[in-house]
């Protein structure tokens, strides 16, 4: 008798599809990892926008990012933010579609967006300084998401 794997059961794609699915994922999102590294090198470009609510926001946020409620885009995003430019939404995390519905609303206005996966659970669990209403803050890495060396998984 031969053993079915589950994650078996239904065949890998061909390989030219899943290239086509896997760059397409990566035109859509982004993680925190690389949102930080283009926000620390001061990459041209790149608009990081938190679409949560006044009392998250306060909570914390990414240092630099505008916040713009996801209910406010249509009416306040073209006056703030160039058409020019990558749109990188976040929300809570990932059991949050907040960011989703961010970068859709951004995409009906015609920009260039993408979601940042995780969103600010994972950029406060991976290390990264953040900013609340009191001032900066930063929490430990989460030996669960990044190396405690604060190394890149170079992944």
């Amino acid at each position: 008798m031969t053993a079915t794997a589950a994650g078996l059961s239904i065949p890998a794609a061909a390989p030219a599809e899943a290239a086509a699915h896997f760059a397409a994922r990566l035109s859509f999102e982004a993680d925190v990892s690389d949102v930080h590294a283009d926000l620390s090198a001061g990459v041209a470009g790149v608009v990081v926008v938190d679409s949560r609510s006044e009392v998250a926001w306060a909570q914390g946020h990414i240092p630099g990012a505008l916040h713009i409620p996801t209910a406010e885009i249509a009416g306040r995003a073209p006056a703030l933010i160039d058409p020019s430019v990558t749109v990188v939404t976040y929300c809570w995390g990932p059991g949050c579609n907040g960011a989703t519905r961010a970068a859709l609303a951004f995409a009906r206005l015609g920009y260039r967006v993408k979601e940042m996966i995780g969103g600010f659970e994972y950029w406060a669990r991976e290390g990264f300084a953040y900013e609340t209403a009191e001032g900066s803050a930063q929490r430990p890495v989460d030996d669960l998401t990044a190396p405690r060396s604060g190394i890149s998984c170079a992944c």
